[in-house]
C-alpha cells in the first residue's frame, strides 16, 4: 500500500490498514496526535474503524507541551 504521510511517500506491506494500525507501525502509540486523512480530520474514536486506501494522503501532527 502506498500512502503519502506529511508530504512523503511511504510503502506498507499490507492490503488493509486502519489508522490505528498505522499509528502502531509508526511507533506513535500513546502520543497525542491529530490525523488528517485526505483533508478530513479523523477523530481518535474512529482510528480503529477508519481503513486506509492505496494513495491516501495523511497529515500527522503531534501535540507539543510547553509554556
Amino acid at each position: 500500500m502506498q500512502l503519502t504521510i506529511n508530504g512523503k511517500p511511504r510503502s506498507f506491506d499490507a492490503e488493509q490498514l486502519s489508522v490505528a494500525h498505522l499509528v502502531e507501525l509508526l511507533e506513535l502509540t500513546g502520543k497525542r496526535l491529530a490525523i488528517e486523512l485526505n483533508a478530513e480530520i479523523v477523530p481518535r474514536s474512529q482510528f480503529e474503524h477508519t481503513l486506509l486506501k492505496n494513495n491516501d494522503k495523511l497529515e500527522i501532527v503531534g501535540a507539543v507541551g510547553g509554556g
